[in-house]
């Protein structure tokens, strides 16, 4: 049933219906799940839930879009506090467009001069619109709905104003000639008695709505027993909010610690179903693409390194800082600059000293006499899906790891042509690589794959070096964590490089592209290694 629709029938209902106040989209769900039927959007609470007071401070735009999430949040009718129509006749036909468009079921306008000032304050003060303005602009609203059923209620604030009975009266029949679909009649006395006292003397079809905030003890038989088929609880909501909200910032602060409050509020799970993010992670699955899974990425690090002396003489070499950072931060950095957020390292050596935030750590105890295959097994659980690799002495530029990301190959590694050059001024071994044809570095060439790679290769016929980076599809994973579960059979896990670890899934028959780079990359394996990532850094 329409919201619209679901309104009218609350107002002509033999039985009283009550209205609860919302001021958000988080109070307007709370309002509903409470078993209420209807809201009522004040305009005290939504100005006071922004921070301004009930005067027209906030614009009408502005409530609008409050209207809207509150709309949006719940299946019952919302009926909007209007205040005067912000304005004349056009404001109010806009209005009455603006709140169809947004789902709300209907909108009260008060016979009050533009700006308004809430009718508990000075009321007596606040002139009252003429009788034939505020009939026109109840005429403009009916005028302007497209939906039959959206209802505009009148409210007259001639007790407010302490004009009496006979003025209310004589307010509330020119309303209901104009069109109004209920009229509200407001009172700010201690007791119900001026209500009862319309109530008696109104005798026409047109529903009655009250808003018993000043008159609390009146009970829902004797409102009934009336006449009224609308009762506002116009604020509760958000002085409830107010109550828990100040005592429980006093208890915090007095307390120094979250601990005192745990037990009397919500836990951040009821947040998330509130939000719907239930619906929304089924929705997920329906509508994001197989791309959008999670890619891993696994850091070896397990080793001290050798010829850096005393700086790596309480920490493994990835903790060897460059230009303010350590190089594992400066990794965790670069991929998290690629999107890249679930990451883990494998530690050994002083693994107590690698203890950076928000990464999850494997530890390969047996670091002093096991290769790096032994390290990528003891991080075995974080082997699922697709999945970066990366040494833990390694920096890189960012298109380097842009580019392998674009891969969807299997199995991917990086390899620099330019090996030679580097490998000659340091003098030490390296992964060297033989592809299918050498890399021309004006482009960037793809599928090209891995014929051998290893570190006894004749250097004559290398193509390159691998340098240390790879990436395997969520197939590609699960091959490879095959291969580590079959050298551990074989009790040779151990003893095993990743180079050797990509020879045999070749051996299998399994293809692996090469994402050729010339340069770009270091290798922090020396001393001189580590003044060169100085330079490195700053030419990034």
């Amino acid at each position: 049933m329409k919201k619209t629709t679901q309104l009218k029938n609350l107002l002509h209902a033999k039985e009283l219906a009550v209205m609860m106040e919302a001021h958000n989209g988080l109070t307007a769900k709370l309002v509903e799940e409470a078993g209420f039927t209807s809201v009522w959007g004040s305009g005290l609470s939504i100005s006071a839930a922004l921070g301004v007071r009930d005067n027209n401070e906030a614009s009408w735009t502005q409530v609008l879009e409050v209207l809207e999430f509150m709309s949006d949040a719940t299946t019952i009718p919302i009926l909007l506090d209007g205040d005067t129509g912000y304005g004349n006749f056009n404001n109010v036909q806009r209005l009455v467009a603006k709140l169809e468009q947004r789902g709300v079921a209907g909108v009260c306008l008060e016979d009050k001069l533009f700006p308004k000032t809430n009718s508990f304050i000075g009321g007596e003060q606040q002139p009252l619109a003429s009788i034939e303005e505020f009939k026109m602009k109840i005429k403009a609203g009916k005028d302007m709905q497209l939906d039959p059923d959206f209802v505009i209620v009148a409210r007259t604030e001639a007790f407010i104003a302490g004009w009496g009975l006979e003025e209310a009266l004589r307010r509330a029949h020119a309303y209901a000639d104009a069109g109004a679909d209920a009229i509200l009649i407001h009172s700010k006395a201690k007791g119900p008695e001026e209500i009862f006292a319309f109530l008696e003397q109104w005798k026409r079809a047109t529903p009655i709505v009250v808003v018993p905030t000043m008159y609390p003890q009146v009970t829902f038989p004797e409102l009934e027993k009336r006449g009224v088929a609308l009762a506002i609880w116009a604020n509760q909501t958000c002085r409830t909010v107010v109550t828990a909200v100040q005592q429980n910032l006093r208890t915090l602060r007095e307390s120094g610690t979250l601990l005192s409050l745990e037990d009397k509020i919500v836990p951040v799970k009821e947040l998330f179903r509130l939000q719907g993010m239930s619906d929304l992670k089924e929705k997920e699955k329906l509508y994001l693409p197989p791309t959008g899974e999670t890619t891993n990425v696994i850091i070896l690090g397990a080793t001290q390194g050798k010829g850096f002396g005393k700086m790596t003489e309480n920490r493994p070499k990835m903790m060897i800082p460059i230009s303010g950072k350590v190089i594992l931060a400066k990794l965790v950095a670069a991929f998290n600059d690629c999107g890249l957020k679930s990451i883990a390292a494998v530690r050994g050596y002083k693994k107590e000293a690698v203890n950076l935030p928000n990464i999850k750590y494997f530890d390969n105890d047996n670091y002093e006499t096991s290769e790096e295959a032994r390290s990528l097994y003891a991080a075995k659980d974080f082997l699922q899906g697709r999945v970066i690799f990366s040494f833990g002495d390694i920096l890189f530029e960012k298109y380097i790891l842009l580019n392998l990301l674009d891969s969807r190959s299997d199995f991917t590694i990086v390899v620099d042509s330019a090996w030679a050059k580097n490998t000659e001024k340091h003098n030490r071994t390296t992964d060297l690589v033989i592809a299918e044809r050498e890399h021309t570095p004006e482009y960037r060439e793809e599928g090209i794959n891995l014929q051998s790679i290893g570190n006894d290769l004749d250097r004559k016929q290398a193509h390159g070096e691998w340098i240390g980076l790879a990436l395997f599809s969520p197939k590609g994973t699960a091959i490879l964590l095959e291969t580590l579960e079959e050298l551990k059979s074989a009790g040779t896990l151990d003893h095993t490089s990743m180079s050797a670890v990509f020879a045999r899934i070749l051996g299998k028959g399994h293809t692996i592209s090469v994402e050729y780079v010339h340069g770009h990359w270091l290798d922090i394996d020396t001393l001189d290694d580590v003044s060169d990532a100085y330079i490195f850094e700053e030419r990034k």
